[in-house]
C-alpha cells in the first residue's frame, strides 16, 4: 500500500502508483470525500465532456457577442439561482 508524507505546510506528494491507477496528471484537480468510520476516498475530478461541448470554433455558427454571452451567463445564473430557491438551499 502506498504511503505518503505530509509537509508542514500541509502538502502531500501523491506516490506514483496512486497517480498512475488515478490517471493524474499535473494540474488535475482531486475530489476527497469523507466517510462515516473516518476514511477518505480520494478521485480524479474530471470535466464531463458534455460540459466543454462546443466550446470550440464551429465555422458554421457565427460568433457569439459580448451581450449575448452577459445575456447567457445571466439566464444561467437564474436558472441555477431558482433550482436552489426550491431545494431549500
Amino acid at each position: 500500500m502506498p504511503i505518503a508524507t505530509l509537509t508542514s505546510k500541509g502538502q502531500v506528494t501523491i506516490p506514483l502508483e496512486v497517480r498512475r491507477r488515478l490517471r493524474l496528471k499535473a494540474g488535475d484537480r482531486i475530489d476527497f470525500r469523507f466517510g462515516a468510520a473516518g476514511e477518505v476516498t480520494l478521485t480524479s475530478k474530471r470535466v464531463p465532456f458534455e460540459e466543454i461541448q462546443g466550446m470550440l470554433r464551429n465555422r458554421r455558427r457565427k460568433a457569439v457577442s459580448i451581450r449575448e454571452m452577459d445575456r447567457g451567463i445571466a439566464q444561467a445564473v437564474q436558472r441555477r439561482w431558482t433550482r436552489a430557491v426550491h431545494r431549500g438551499e
